[in-house]
């Protein structure tokens, strides 16, 4: 991964939000044909988190890249809106964080109750350590945010308990390979419930024979805002039946054969 100086800028997405663009990945943080809708699909309407947030009495989940803070901020807009009130872990890592002051130039459209916790994230990027910092969101919410590299945060073992929920967010395989290869997977198979489902916009066949190779089921669905498909994955393959499957077998072979080096 690369560690060179970068250059984020704040843009405009087609849904009236803002996502962000890094010259060190040369990517925007999210699909720019609408950031808030995009994520609402991929990480919440599909992998029906909403679903568990009303039957569950607690809910682990685990974000591979932080970037904007606007997942957190979705789920907290979610639990407001169940009648359930489930105690949830949210446990995110982030390598490069954004600078406090920029978190006030974010705009998630017209959706005033996101708009009005930019002062939520302008605090947390403010008061953000290296390492792992433990903020008490709300009553029900805890936030784990650890700053630094993924790979830093499994070995520095500061994880706990097992995960009901992956957000697999970072920039691109083409942009950041290391977050796509079957050890990443395998990590975070590590600390899975059977049940855990992972969700991710991407829908590259080398990405899904990773998480092939790690152990993961895999199915496809349809993907955010002009993307054909994205990736749903778990270690319990009937938690896949609402979707299309994907032959993890074959992909494995191919991984071992080499077609994707």
């Amino acid at each position: 991964m690369s560690k060179n100086k970068n250059s984020i800028s704040v843009q405009p997405t087609k849904d009236g939000s803002t996502t962000l663009y890094s010259s060190r990945f040369n990517q925007h943080y999210h699909n720019p044909n609408g950031a808030v809708a995009e994520s609402r699909h991929v990480f919440f309407d599909t992998p029906r988190l909403p679903d568990a947030i009303n039957q569950k009495k607690a809910l682990n989940i685990f974000e591979t890249g932080f970037g904007t803070g606007l997942n957190l901020l979705l789920l907290i807009q979610y639990l407001k809106q169940q009648k359930n009130t489930p105690e949830v872990m949210f446990y995110s890592v982030e390598a490069f964080p954004v600078e406090a002051a920029m978190a006030r130039r974010f705009d998630f459209g017209d959706n005033p109750e996101l708009n009005q916790s930019k002062e939520l994230l302008h605090r947390i990027f403010e008061t953000l350590k290296p390492g792992l910092n433990q903020i008490q969101i709300s009553e029900q919410l805890t936030l784990k945010l650890y700053s630094g590299f993924f790979d830093e945060l499994f070995d520095s073992e500061t994880i706990s308990g097992k995960f009901d929920f992956y957000f697999h967010d970072p920039f691109s395989p083409k942009a950041n390979p290391e977050l796509w290869m079957p050890e990443v997977f395998k990590k975070l198979a590590s600390v899975a419930h059977q049940n855990a489902v992972l969700s991710t916009y991407c829908a590259a066949t080398a990405a899904r024979a990773a998480m092939a190779v790690a152990g993961w089921n895999l199915a496809r669905a349809h993907g955010a805002l002009g993307k054909r498909e994205m990736t749903v994955a778990s270690l319990n393959p009937e938690q896949l039946e609402p979707f299309k499957r994907i032959n993890e077998k074959r992909l494995i072979e191919r991984f071992d054969r080499g077609d994707f080096e």
